[in-house]
Parts: structure tokens; C-alpha cells; sequence
């Protein structure tokens, strides 16, 4: 005969654990109150996932991080080099080479007040961890009525990365996305990177966030300061009144490239980085499209019952009246990701894509 096992909370002190006390979240300000984006202190993409992941870490002594090559070579795209110099191998953990075991462990050390990150080195990687991370992470404040949740960040390369292959370019935002209880962020720049990341590592919900090893390079003006961006709060890259450009992620570059070219044929488009979409800040594309009417949706994904395509259908029941043309969104085309480098440019949603698809609903 078994016994059921019932677990001491009263060694879960409540300002760690959201099902027994209150959580703290950080403090938001408005956009306009944010540090400035324009500076002279420019670092890469994988050094402000660095100093979010460092900073928290010094804050909270119950966050770590755990991966494939994450401590001992630094990380495989070097994103936690010198983490194990600073916070020892307790805190910057290598893992083995299995995802479904390292994340289901992570989604049980959070269920008791730890707060992990888990680094999948290729979020194509993920899927052989899909029955933890989509079958218990998101659910588990639901199932165990409030009393675990579970405040887990799983993070990692998306998409293709250049030359990668099929199995290796996995865009999982059109799968996971439709999975409840998740909180989702896809940042395109380092600014945007390290705010987010500081959020989705004090949320006390499951977050997926998603990077893209094209980007980690990127060079932009991160403040010192710390700062927090909020989940679902949306961001014009670009204003402009004839076409809403709506996407996020490394598309959100292509979109300000195309709508740069479409500028000179005095066409000025609107382009919306939706930083999360999940939650997807809905209202701000809203007010973007009363004012051009007009919005091309791009996603990186595939089409075929992806997040452009939820989009479209937000936009259609929010805001039908106020659309002059019907919505047009560009995916990646719908096939396996090439390997060829001029194959795969071709697949992805590139300018020349987007171009042609604002050219088409202003004809």
C-alpha cells in the first residue's frame, strides 16, 4: 500500500512561490518614460541576454541557469560566457545532451520555489522535450488549483540560422503559441532583449522566449539602467500612415527594410514590433490600422494555422470596419527550410516579399 505524498509548503517561503503569497513583479513605466534607445553604449544581442540573466541573478539568489555548454565553453553562441566565473557551477549548470530530461527537472525545481532557466540550444531542440514543457509547465497552476506554479524560463535560438537545415531552423511560435498558460516573447533588438528577458525571469508564469542566432551579433544602445519591459505592450519601429507592417522577431527587420525602400516611392508605412505574442497586444495594432487602413502581417513561421494568421483574425474582429483592403500576410513559403543560403533568403519573409505585398493592396 502507497501513501500519498503531500508537500511542505512551509518551506516555501511566499516571496518565492505566486500559489502561496504575493509575487514581485517588477515596476513598468511608460514607453516614454523608459532610458533613452539612442546612445553611445553599444553591445551585442548575446551580452544584454547576458547582463538580464546576470542581473537577475545577483538579485535573486534562486534564479540559474541550465543548458547544453552553458558553463564550461561558455555557451554554445557564448550568451553566458563568464556566468560560471561569477556565479560557480551551483548556479550555471551543463546539462547532458537531453532536453526532455533537463527541462522536465527545471519544471519541478520551479514548482519548488526555484526560478530556472533553461537554454535549448536550438529551439528545434525543444520538441523532444515537448510533453514537459507543454503538457505540465503551462498547466500546472491549473491542475494543482493555485498551489504550484511554476516560474521557468525556457530560452534559445529560433528559426533559421543560416544554413541550418530543416531539422535545425524550426520556427515554434505558430505551434506553442496555441498552447494556454505560456507567456511568449520574441524581442528583435538588444534593447528590447535584455528589458524583456528581466520581465520574463521575475514573471511567476512559464515564458518561452525566443532569440534568433542571425541576431545575436546585432549591436545597439543598451542603457545601464536597468529597466523592465512589459509583456504585450507593443512598439512602433517606424511611423507611417498608408500600410500597417505588424510582425516580430527577426522579421521585424525585414519589414523596416522594406518599408525604407518603399519610402522612396513616397510610400510610408507603419511598422509594429509586437515584442510578445503571447499576450499579443492586439490594441495597438488596432490604432495603427484606423490610421492606415491598410496591414500586411509578417511571420517567419509557416502559414498554415500560424500566428499571422491568428493576427489577421484579431484584426478582422476588432477593427473590419476600418480596413480598406483585406489583411495580406507573408510567411516563410510553405516547405521544409532549404539548405541552400540563396534557397533558404528565398523562403524566409525578406523585403523584396514585403514590397511586393504593400505594392499589391495599394494597387
Amino acid at each position: 500500500m502507497t501513501t500519498a505524498y503531500t508537500p511542505d509548503l512551509s518551506k516555501i517561503t511566499s516571496d518565492i512561490h505566486p500559489a502561496i503569497g504575493t509575487w514581485e513583479l517588477p515596476t513598468f513605466v511608460a514607453e516614454s518614460e523608459m532610458p533613452s534607445r539612442e546612445g553611445d553604449r553599444l553591445i551585442q544581442y548575446r551580452e544584454a541576454l547576458r547582463e538580464a540573466m546576470s542581473e537577475e541573478m545577483r538579485r535573486d539568489k534562486t534564479v540559474f541557469l541550465i543548458g547544453e555548454e552553458v558553463a564550461e565553453y561558455n555557451g554554445a553562441y557564448k550568451v553566458s560566457q563568464g556566468m560560471l566565473d561569477e556565479f560557480g557551477p551551483k548556479r550555471i549548470i551543463d546539462s547532458p545532451i537531453s532536453e526532455n530530461g533537463f527541462a522536465g527537472m527545471c519544471i519541478g525545481a520551479a514548482m519548488n520555489g526555484l526560478k530556472p532557466i533553461v537554454e535549448f540550444m536550438s529551439w528545434s531542440f525543444s520538441l523532444v522535450a515537448a510533453d514537459p514543457i507543454l503538457n505540465n509547465a503551462p498547466k500546472m497552476l491549473y491542475m494543482s488549483g493555485g498551489q504550484w506554479g511554476c516560474p521557468i524560463v525556457f530560452r534559445g535560438n529560433d528559426g533559421a540560422g543560416g544554413q541550418l537545415g530543416s531539422t535545425h531552423s524550426w520556427c515554434v511560435e505558430g505551434l506553442y503559441a496555441n498552447v494556454p498558460g505560456l507567456k511568449m516573447a520574441i524581442p528583435s533588438n538588444p534593447y528590447d532583449a535584455k528589458g524583456l528577458l528581466k520581465t520574463a525571469i521575475r514573471d511567476p508564469d512559464p515564458v518561452f522566449f525566443l532569440e534568433s542566432e542571425r541576431m545575436l551579433g546585432d549591436k545597439a544602445h543598451v542603457p545601464e539602467e536597468e529597466y523592465y519591459i512589459p509583456f504585450g505592450r507593443a512598439r512602433v519601429a517606424r511611423e507611417g500612415d498608408a500600410v500597417t507592417l505588424v510582425s516580430w522577431g527577426r522579421p521585424v527587420h525585414f519589414c523596416v527594410d522594406a518599408a525604407e525602400r518603399l519610402a522612396q516611392d513616397g510610400i510610408e508605412c507603419e511598422v509594429l514590433d509586437m515584442r510578445t505574442i503571447r499576450p499579443l497586444d492586439i490594441d495597438s495594432i488596432v490604432e495603427s490600422v484606423k490610421k492606415t487602413n491598410r496591414v500586411v502581417v509578417v511571420d517567419q513561421s509557416w502559414p498554415f494555422g500560424g500566428v499571422a494568421s491568428e493576427t489577421i483574425s484579431q484584426i478582422c474582429e476588432h477593427c473590419f470596419d476600418w480596413l480598406d483592403h483585406q489583411p495580406v500576410r507573408v510567411n516563410t513559403r510553405d516547405v521544409p527550410t532549404p539548405y541552400a543560403k540563396g534557397l533558404e533568403a528565398a523562403y524566409l519573409p525578406n523585403a523584396d516579399r514585403i514590397v511586393e505585398a504593400v505594392n499589391g493592396i495599394l494597387a
